[in-house]
């Protein structure tokens, strides 16, 4: 009688439960090397996040806070409810300032964005010379206080430079920073020069991004500069120019030092700017907490701003493919 013979077990590869041996502990060498990207992470985050919150988060709790109370320094901060915002209301000067703010912000946003953006074509269309970009960019190396007293002495009108020349060709002195006309023009344009430069060279970058394909192309068309300036150079530069325009928006809103160093709010506060206001009252005056609410209320205007400017500027989005 033939007995039949079993055949052995089915074995698994060895290749194959050695893989299979191997998935979990790759997932935790993986695992553990997330965990130490990430404190290495946080160690890098912790000095700037720091600073956030102790020169920026905390302070502006600590305003808002001191925006509702009564506070000298002298005495506790004492709690007054919506007194604050109520006396900002009902003050002319306040009024008087936002407004002067305002004349400064147009004239310093209009002049500055047309001569940034002229520059920033020319330098891409006709130039790229790393000396001429450091060139552009060396008033803004100076202080806010440093250029404002340079601009101080050459346009004084009796000793200035700039006054001498205007006497010299027989034109009448002109009293740029103690005229109630010519001051916020003045101290708009003295800001311009500052930062024009920097302005500039960030559109600049933007018009770097911009394939020069679609110039060659337009130019095999027949397209003119000025068509491709319009047709090409403004749609694509759009993103980067709405960004641009967001800074320079909010930093001319808060225009302190030259102001300070120049004019000092005068003549008869035509130059009295919302954030000279606010320090004359806080540390001229004390006030700190009607200072308080008054800063505030610049921060809900800039923020107002802000989102509006990014929506009308579609700057979250872009026309390059």
């Amino acid at each position: 009688m033939t007995i039949a013979s079993s055949s052995p077990p089915s074995r698994l590869p060895s290749g194959g439960a050695a893989e299979a041996r191997s998935k979990p502990r790759t997932r935790r060498i993986e695992a553990g090397e997330n965990r130490g990207d990430g404190r290495l992470a946080a160690v890098f985050i912790a000095p700037a996040l720091l600073g956030f919150v102790v020169f920026l988060l905390w302070p502006t709790l600590r305003g808002i806070y001191l925006s509702f109370t009564r506070f000298n320094l002298l005495t506790p901060a004492e709690w007054v409810g919506l007194d604050n915002y109520v006396r900002m209301v009902n003050d002319p000067i306040f009024w008087d300032s936002l407004w002067v703010t305002v004349e400064y912000v147009v004239i310093n946003i209009g002049v500055q964005t047309i001569a940034a953006l002229a520059i920033a074509v020319l330098l891409q269309r006709l130039t790229q010379s790393a000396m001429l970009r450091g060139i552009v960019l060396t008033p803004y190396l100076m202080s806010n206080v440093v250029a404002g007293l340079v601009w101080l002495w050459i346009l004084d009108t009796q000793l200035g430079i700039g006054n001498e020349i205007i006497s010299a060709v027989g034109v009448d002195r002109i009293p740029f920073l103690a005229d109630e006309t010519w001051a916020i023009p003045t101290i708009a344009l003295i800001n311009v020069w500052r930062h024009v430069g920097y302005t500039a060279l960030l559109l600049f970058a933007g018009l770097q991004a911009i394939p020069n394909d679609m110039y060659e192309a337009a130019r095999v068309d027949g397209a003119s500069e000025w068509r491709m300036f319009w047709r090409i150079t403004m749609p694509l530069l759009r993103p980067v120019l709405a960004v641009v325009l967001i800074m320079t928006v909010i930093g001319s809103f808060q225009v302190f030092d030259t102001v300070a160093v120049t004019t000092a709010g005068g003549p008869a506060n035509a130059t009295n700017v919302l954030q000279y206001y606010i320090y004359g009252s806080a540390f001229g005056r004390f006030q700190f907490g009607y200072a308080s609410a008054m800063s505030v209320a610049l921060l809900v205007v800039l923020s107002a701003i802000t989102i509006l400017q990014y929506r009308l500027t579609r700057a979250g989005r872009t026309d390059l493919g």
